[in-house]
């Protein structure tokens, strides 16, 4: 049985438990992977009984798509940063946005996988769905604010938006999975950022 400290039990009862699950879990994702993330793992690291964390997250997909929801609150917040429309031109915010968009991912691995790792999370669950529409307001607002004085349709800006990040989150994936390896050796000199920059002009972002 795991002991419970007095501290622990104090959290417990102010409420504090969800919030000091959720550290805990994205801790245990971040340094050991999706598969270390258990009820039991999150309740031992809290110091709490190991049935505590079902009362805020009911199952291990609960535990998990709060965690990806908070992922996606950070992720969402890193875009509009990056697109800050007081900053620089159009196309550079855009630019930046993609930048904002790896470096995340790069940043935070394991998190970023399990946001896309649908089948582990409850895509109906209210909390996790207005965080994933806040991201994708994100890159909408990136795309628009990189348009030129013409104004776009709604096509033309979901294309726009599905274009960019098919391309921004490729690359993110493909730096994870290490498939870039081999290319960034046969590029002495050259890192991962500048490496990005180039794709994007090559791909045009922006223009």
């Amino acid at each position: 049985m795991v002991k419970r400290t007095a501290r622990a039990v104090s959290r417990y009862h102010h409420g504090d438990l969800k919030s000091a699950a959720l550290s805990a879990a994205e801790k245990i994702l971040e340094r050991d992977g999706l598969q270390a993330v258990t009820l039991r793992a999150v309740a031992r690291a809290v110091g709490v009984s190991h049935t505590a964390p079902k009362n805020h997250f009911g199952d291990l997909m609960g535990l998990l798509s709060e965690i990806a929801a908070v992922g996606y609150l950070r992720f969402a917040a890193a875009l509009a940063e990056a697109v800050n429309p007081t900053s620089g031109h159009a196309r550079d915010r855009l630019r930046a946005m993609g930048s904002a968009y790896v470096t995340f991912a790069r940043a935070h691995p394991n998190l970023f996988l399990l946001m896309f790792h649908s089948e582990r999370l409850d895509m109906k669950r209210p909390s996790l769905l207005a965080a994933i529409d806040e991201s994708r307001q994100s890159l909408r607002t990136a795309v628009i604010s990189s348009a030129d004085a013409r104004p776009m349709n709604p096509v033309e800006v979901a294309a726009r938006a599905t274009a960019s990040w098919s391309l921004v989150h490729g690359l993110a994936m493909l730096l994870l999975d290490g498939r870039l390896k081999n290319t960034m050796a046969s590029l002495p000199g050259v890192d991962v950022e500048t490496f990005l920059e180039t794709v994007l002009d090559v791909a045009r972002v922006g223009d």
